[in-house]
């Protein structure tokens, strides 16, 4: 008789590699293109040379609006688009289920009551590390719940419903800590954080969020090749050597670290996580493992591209990029449902 093991190695090397091999490649050449976008585009126009300028002198105007203005922007845009899209892909090969993403799941929603809840206190003014370690906690125990409520092989509907009531709960208390704001420039704080955005980030807000993202981001990366064999059910990723138990901590522990650390300074920007890794899955063929850092640089670019389009579009007050992203991302999921309900996913 064959043994489990040989024939679930044979599936896993059957299931890896890229199916197109200079996908690598455009990525980063992407990534390039939207960082200097990022960089050049804007109220005030650079050309690539003015944009040389300002990253290498240190007084001009060039050097005031890109080493302090844009340069910020690019930097949290694609550390928190790589994380957001990086998050999906985990919850996805986690679950096993293709709408598994944090913000389906309630965890933007439920970071950003927890920041919310530092400032509605005053604990944000006190105490420096206050606000990211309240939305990092949100986001654990917006996961948790889902997780906990749902199991760990729930349908799509379940799982759906169960992310469903956690942001509801969360955006009901963000909305009661709006009613009860004693000022309405705490209402205007609280309202920045539940629409997203880039505008004002100093690299101070950078130095904030990227450790928490770097390490939520590893912790992430080591769970590859554990998703990889849970691709062919729990019992062979068992006995493949996996330890599931450990698999689920890692993942959840830096989904939360790295999605409460971007709601922490950019608010709560939604379905990077969920389109991004549906975009590169067909060139990886969709290996789980190999589907990772792809998604990462997708989201990497997605938010970027759409921080740059905030920028172009003409409007009294820049558009929270949390809309522009919402409206991309809406379609795509209801194209992603439709899908699975003809597939009989969603039974």
């Amino acid at each position: 008789m064959v043994s489990a093991a040989p024939q679930s190695r044979t599936r896993m090397r059957a299931i890896s590699g890229w199916r197109t091999p200079a996908f690598g490649g455009v990525l980063v050449l992407l990534l390039v293109v939207v960082a200097l976008s990022s960089l050049a585009v804007g109220p005030a126009a650079l050309t690539p040379a003015e944009v040389l300028r300002g990253l290498l002198r240190s007084d001009g105007i060039e050097s005031l609006i890109v080493r302090d203005i844009r340069l910020p922007r690019m930097l949290l845009s694609l550390s928190i688009g790589g994380m957001l899209g990086l998050s999906g892909a985990a919850m996805q090969a986690l679950l096993r289920n293709p709408l598994a993403e944090p913000a389906v799941l309630g965890a933007p929603q439920a970071a950003a009551f927890g920041a919310v809840a530092v400032l509605y206190s005053g604990m944000a003014g006190a105490y420096s590390f206050a606000l990211p370690a309240s939305a990092m906690l949100g986001a654990l125990l917006s996961i948790l719940l889902v997780i906990g409520v749902a199991g760990r092989s729930a349908s799509t509907l379940t799982l759906i419903l169960a992310g469903l009531a956690v942001s509801s709960l969360a955006g009901a208390a963000t909305s009661l800590a709006i009613n009860l704001s004693p000022n309405p420039f705490a209402v205007t704080e609280i309202v920045f954080w539940l629409m997203g955005s880039f505008e004002d980030r100093t690299l101070r807000h950078v130095l904030m969020a990227l450790p928490f993202i770097t390490v939520g981001s590893g912790l992430i990366l080591l769970c590859g090749r554990g998703y990889r064999a849970l691709t062919l059910g729990e019992d062979a990723a068992v006995s493949l050597g996996v330890n599931l138990g450990r698999l689920r901590l890692y993942t959840v522990a830096g989904v939360a670290l790295g999605v409460g650390a971007a709601v922490s300074v950019s608010g709560a920007i939604g379905f990077v996580g969920l389109v991004a890794p549906h975009f590169v899955r067909r060139f990886v063929a969709s290996d789980p493992q190999r589907t990772l850092l792809p998604s990462a640089a997708a989201g990497a670019i997605l938010l970027t591209a759409a921080d740059v389009l905030v920028r172009l579009v003409p409007a009294t007050s820049e558009i929270r990029i949390g809309v522009v992203t919402a409206l991309l991302g809406v379609p795509m999921f209801l194209w992603i449902i439709a899908r699975q309900v003809r597939q009989g996913g969603l039974s």
